[in-house]
């Protein structure tokens, strides 16, 4: 049984993921080195909550209870009462590796880690660990206060019972949760991140202008956000980072020859620091 949650990178997405396990009852732990980063945390959170209330979506007092189900620390507190970590850091392996190995060596022995990668192999992550058999994906997609959707990944020795518990958990949050084997991008990237790629392509070649193309694709395949202003959205260093991981993980020439190779355009712009809406500046510019 899964109570007591902690949620490891006070960013947009642990912040998020915090504010819906605290809706949903469960007590949260929501976990960042930097106090920068938790001040900003509380302030999105609290803002998110007063949106939501605003639109007739949450009563105050559902705000106010859930409030009191988040607390912020720069460490983790309490590491023996903890049922679930899960980390939502940066996307960069070794950084993940490092610290699941740290929760492993901290939490008690029936404790499940999860991570929320958006791509990397939950195989080799829960190498790092000792307790491959509770090592999770759970992938919350962005922003996950308002998306329905979650992808449950199992790696090689992802046990059934840990499967178990985190999907009858995905369902308690009112998420719907899709399960993916442990490929590369999983469902979701993998099948995004390349048409976002081949948009790139297209403003690389002249094809069209970013506006063009997004009108396009919103208007011609009924998408609620083109591929260029949603990968602003995401952040230009994260779909990098995603497409270099697909790249790297099916490079056969025989299978998918170069079809998942990141668009120079797109390297570009990270190297520029054009990151998107996150920094002000990506296919579009955004008012800081």
């Amino acid at each position: 049984m899964v109570s007591q949650i902690a949620v490891i990178g006070a960013g947009q997405m642990g912040a998020g993921i915090a504010q819906v396990f605290a809706m949903a009852g469960y007590q949260v732990q929501l976990i960042d080195i930097s106090l920068n980063q938790l001040t900003k945390a509380q302030k999105f959170i609290v803002q998110s909550l007063e949106r939501q209330v605003s639109k007739g979506a949450l009563s105050l007092s559902a705000q106010e209870e859930a409030l009191k189900h988040i607390r912020f620390f720069e460490t983790l507190q309490n590491p023996e009462t903890v049922d679930l970590a899960l980390e939502a850091i940066v996307e960069n392996f070794e950084l993940k590796a490092q610290l699941l190995k740290k929760l492993d060596a901290t939490l008690q022995g029936s404790a499940i880690l999860a991570t929320n990668t958006s791509s990397l192999s939950i195989t080799q992550l829960g190498a790092a660990t000792q307790r491959p058999d509770r090592v999770i994906g759970v992938h919350f997609m962005n922003p996950a206060p308002r998306m329905p959707l979650v992808e449950v990944v199992r790696g090689q020795e992802t046990s059934e019972a840990t499967y178990q518990i985190i999907d009858q958990l995905i369902g308690k949050l009112g998420k719907t949760p899709v399960l993916s084997q442990d490929f590369p991008g999983f469902i979701v990237n993998r099948i995004l991140m390349p048409m976002i790629n081949e948009a790139i392509y297209a403003v690389q070649e002249g094809v069209a202008t970013p506006q063009d193309i997004d009108t396009a694709m919103k208007l011609g395949t009924n998408q609620p956000m083109g591929p260029l202003e949603l990968a602003d959205f995401i952040g230009l260093d994260t779909c990098l980072a995603i497409i270099q991981v697909l790249y790297e993980g099916f490079r056969d020439p025989h299978l998918h020859g170069d079809k998942y190779r990141p668009c120079p355009l797109l390297i570009k712009y990270v190297t520029s620091g054009w990151l998107g809406k996150k920094t002000g500046r990506g296919f579009y510019e955004y008012p800081r």
